[in-house]
């Protein structure tokens, strides 16, 4: 039995002859992804007949592998008592909701007061899945966007989001409030994203090594001067809905980088200007598969009040213009 850390020898039979040395160990070793054995083997602590081998080595029957899993190593990150929503949880993963603000993972400039400094409160094991700085996490929201976020609680948990997400399986609406009347009733944004060519810290569809990015949209409510978007993500590039909505003349109310600084000025009776402190997008839905026995998971986050106040607002001045 190949336990979870601790020295491990594996003899390759026929059946898994031809398969890449570290889909094969992370095969037999279910506890630990893919990525974290292709790391081990790299730095040598796995090797076949002796020899360090690369990741994508194809194992030959007979083979012999033998290595050594390391101990967990202790957090980087200090857990935190911060607040988090809990929509579900079980051994495996946390569905969270994640009020806007929160950073979900350590980076430079936002050291602690994370959603994984949170996390790793509230689940201490969590300091092992996935790397020190961002431990659990397999999809992530801009600090200003809120709403539904998964988070591994173990490898093999880890592992099979992760896969779901890259292969597109994860379904995920978001609602974006955006500037201006959109005319169409449904569409689909295919503008390419990457880096921006001057402001490395900004996305863009102008991007010299772009890659696709796909959003579908449909209206969901008008108002005077802004319209409610239910928005499809196909990919999951970085800004994307922010980057496409945007590019198309409509970006998201309250976005400081790509909302050119626009307000959201309100005509008619009681003619005045509304103000977002935020990016007024939001995760409303994620759909998945559990990744211990493949059931359909399915979680709604309710708005957060700052939204759901600013559309309210925005009905009610549709109702007095009608007035």
């Amino acid at each position: 039995m190949i336990t979870d850390c601790g020295a491990f020898t594996i003899v390759v039979d026929a059946i898994d002859a031809g398969k890449r040395l570290d889909v094969l160990i992370a095969a037999r070793l279910s506890h630990h992804s893919r990525s974290f054995i292709a790391h081990l083997i790299a730095d040598g602590r796995i090797q076949v007949q002796g020899r360090i081998m690369k990741p994508g080595y194809r194992a030959k029957s007979g083979d012999r592998v033998e290595g050594i899993i390391p101990p967990p190593e202790p957090p980087t990150f200090s857990p935190e008592p911060i607040p988090i929503d809990i929509l579900f949880e079980d051994e495996a993963l946390i569905v969270i909701n994640k009020q806007p603000g929160l950073v979900v993972h350590p980076s430079p400039g936002h050291g602690s007061g994370t959603l994984v400094n949170a996390l790793l409160y509230h689940c201490p094991t969590l300091g092992s899945i996935g790397g020190k700085i961002r431990p659990g996490i397999v999809h992530r929201l801009d600090k200003d966007t809120s709403g539904v976020l998964v988070v591994a609680k173990n490898d093999a948990a880890h592992h099979d989001l992760a896969g779901q997400f890259k292969s597109r399986k994860v379904q995920k609406h978001y609602l974006a409030l955006v500037h201006g009347p959109v005319k169409a009733d449904s569409g689909t944004m295919a503008f390419s994203i990457g880096r921006h060519p001057v402001d490395r810290k900004k996305m863009s569809t102008r991007s010299r090594k772009a890659r696709g990015a796909e959003t579908r949209w449909k209206v969901k409510e008008r108002f005077d001067g802004a319209t409610l978007l239910d928005l499809d993500l196909k990919t999951g590039r970085t800004h994307q809905i922010r980057v496409h909505c945007a590019a198309i003349g409509h970006p998201v109310v309250g976005d400081a980088v790509y909302g050119g600084g626009r307000r959201l000025e309100l005509s008619g009776k009681g003619k005045s200007a509304l103000k977002a402190a935020r990016q007024m997008l939001h995760a409303q839905c994620l759909q998945f598969t559990h990744p211990a026995d493949d059931r359909p998971m399915s979680f709604e986050a309710p708005l957060p009040a700052d939204m759901a106040e600013l559309i309210e607002a925005l009905r009610n001045q549709v109702k007095q213009n009608f007035t």
